[in-house]
């Protein structure tokens, strides 16, 4: 326990930035606004910094983090070397919800940061507050999500007050994130871009900058690690993929498939979960809310709109366990666009509990 944890409201944030970049200078860790979830942050250089983050967490020590920058020039005193289409990805997306896994470089980060590997995450968020908060704190930020691990990443601040009050120094207020789900981690090897863990930067958008040259793959949902063929084995070289990620404290089932057949099977696990006594709750689209008699019912957003439910996704997961749900079920969206991340989370918070009709 490190004691009282600061809280700065978004009326002192001016304030609170100077003060917690004092604190993260001296080896603190802090909760930080970005433009996906909240991060906890320390200095990616300290290592015992980077072990408050692992220790307030609960994170596996082979799980590595990623180094926030509040410039793109700040990138190549952390890696040995940038590649031509890492170059073309940093000026399309960066700011932005886009990590980069690039060969570090030797010594420029405590070897906690990267799991003991060879590679580095890296990217520059697109909100001010946390480049406000690097810039001024003088060093690049080691931040995973700020929440204990496991449990679904925060979107608000008092999401991380939940979850780590009393167990880090600090924490910025900068209100609701905006995407709702972390970024999207890329490693280049040759001419191909291999998704690790999708998110924010669509598989479409990286195709789209990258031209056809780029051959895209992307791990299948759920998997320990990137296939054999793409030369990514071993320890996992982004954070999402080794373990169980996002979960609700109640039992979760992924329903996908077919529009009709998915009501009626949703329907059918509401009414054996009632029959158990259960307190149910269903994540539908906006279309079926409807046609479901659970306990609550949420609307997560248009089936056509995945970027509301993928907005709204973690804050739901929450608020199922404040109300007590102990049997959920959730609805698949298609898996074009932010689809892709949205359903990568949901089956990691399903524990990989998916009924496909």
């Amino acid at each position: 326990m490190i004691g009282k944890t600061n809280y700065w409201p978004a009326e002192q944030l001016q304030a609170g930035v100077l003060e917690a970049a004092a604190v993260l200078a001296e080896g603190g860790i802090i909760a930080f606004p970005t433009e996906t979830v909240y991060g906890l942050g320390g200095d990616a250089g300290n290592t015992k910094a980077v072990e408050r983050i692992f220790a307030a967490k609960g994170r596996p020590s082979d799980n590595p983090l990623i180094v926030h920058i509040a410039k793109q020039e700040a990138v190549y005193g952390l890696a040995e070397r940038v590649s031509e289409i890492e170059e073309i990805l940093m000026a399309a997306f960066w700011p932005g919800p886009l990590t980069l896994v690039l060969p570090v470089k030797a010594g420029a980060v405590s070897a906690l940061v990267t799991a003991g590997l060879d590679t580095i995450a890296v990217r520059v968020p697109a909100h001010d507050v946390a480049r406000r908060l690097i810039e001024q704190s003088g060093c690049p930020l080691a931040a995973p999500s700020a929440n204990r691990s496991g449990r679904p990443s925060p979107t608000q601040a008092r999401h991380v007050m939940e979850d780590l009050e009393g167990l880090i120094h600090g924490v910025l207020d900068g209100g609701a994130t905006g995407v709702g789900l972390e970024s999207t981690v890329v490693r280049v090897l040759g001419n191909q871009i291999h998704i690790l863990r999708p998110g924010g930067i669509t598989r479409e958008q990286l195709l789209e900058v990258a031209g056809a040259e780029a051959v895209i793959i992307t791990p299948a949902a759920g998997s320990e690690e990137a296939p054999k063929t793409s030369g990514l084995t071993q320890a996992p070289r982004s954070p999402g993929i080794k373990y169980a990620h996002y979960a609700p404290k109640g039992e979760m089932v992924l329903v996908t498939g077919h529009s009709d057949e998915q009501i009626a099977v949703v329907q059918e696990k509401i009414v054996e979960a009632k029959r158990r006594g259960s307190m149910v709750g269903v994540l539908s689209c906006t279309e079926h809310t409807v046609y479901y008699e659970a306990d609550f019912v949420f609307d997560c957003g248009s089936r056509n709109h995945p970027e509301l439910a993928a907005h709204s996704l973690y804050g739901i997961l929450r608020e199922c366990d404040e109300r007590g749900l102990d049997f959920i079920i959730a609805e698949g969206y298609p898996e074009q666009g932010i689809g892709a991340a949205l359903m990568n989370r949901l089956r990691k918070a399903a524990g990989g509990h998916e009924i496909t009709v």
